[in-house]
């Protein structure tokens, strides 16, 4: 009798253990803060994927991921549409976490479960309009977050009247802190919108703890008037460590599990 054949396993394919390598140390990082915090609750790690292939994020979805972050919309919405057509990529939870133009707003409600930057009335108002008619039924409500500028030599005063959400001294993005309250109301009054919380960066070169204090205190604040809002989306690569100190919910992890990025042409 014929001895069956011995197929060899598989060669295992590089990136994907690299990816593994790397997605296990930020996994310990994130466990390491939040005992040092005194936290029972760990946060949610979104990998921001931005300027890497949809294959890295297969990659990632294979290895547990399930929460993945872009930030801009032609590309956020090509991986999408990719990811979904595979077995891989179908569970994945969309984030788009990039300054978004309000005629985005139809194409980013197709395929996103939440937006973290919302940082103007009229970006509210357009996504209010494209939930209702374009966003498919299986996503739900769309999770917004007001992103917030804690830049704090920003000159508000233009600003603040205008709500315009550009970015001051920074070039970070977001709204002043006292426009979250009014952003708020409009995302809770609209249709197919839910208030997730608040969104920001830490300003660049100064110590991240004063910001991501302020943010827990705005965070705190807004729940009172909107319980809904129980999501603080801070930390990333490079800060992740204070973000939970200070009692962030979801992190946005880019570079330190995917590697530097690719360049651009």
């Amino acid at each position: 009798m014929a001895r069956p054949a011995v197929t060899a396993p598989p060669e295992p394919d590089p990136r994907t253990e690299e990816l593994r390598t790397r997605l296990a140390a930020v996994a310990e990082r994130i466990d390491r803060a939040t005992a040092d915090a005194g936290r029972s609750d760990r946060p949610q790690l979104i990998v921001v994927t931005k300027f890497f292939p949809v294959e890295d994020v297969l990659r990632l979805a294979e290895l547990g991921v399930r929460d993945v972050g872009e930030n801009r919309d032609q590309e956020a919405s090509a991986k999408a549409d990719a990811a979904a057509a595979t077995p891989a990529g179908r569970d994945l939870r969309w984030h788009f976490i990039g300054q978004l133009q309000s005629n985005k707003a139809r194409s980013v409600v197709r395929y996103a479960r939440s937006v973290h930057s919302v940082d103007r009335v009229p970006l509210v108002h357009a996504l209010g309009r494209a939930v209702l008619d374009h966003r498919p039924a299986e996503l739900g409500p769309l999770a917004c977050w007001v992103q917030i500028d804690l830049d704090p030599g920003v000159d508000r005063g233009a600003r603040s009247a205008g709500m315009t959400g550009t970015s001051g001294g920074t070039g970070r993005g977001g709204a002043p802190p006292d426009q979250v309250l009014p952003l708020a109301d409009a995302i809770a009054a609209a249709e197919g919108l839910t208030v997730a919380g608040v969104m920001a960066v830490a300003p660049r070169g100064d110590d991240p703890d004063p910001s991501f204090a302020r943010l827990a205190q705005i965070a705190a604040d807004l729940r009172e008037a909107h319980p809904s809002a129980t999501g603080i989306s801070a930390g990333m690569s490079a800060d992740l460590e204070s973000a939970i100190a200070h009692g962030t919910t979801h992190l946005r992890v880019g570079s330190d599990v995917l590697g530097p990025r690719p360049a651009v042409g």
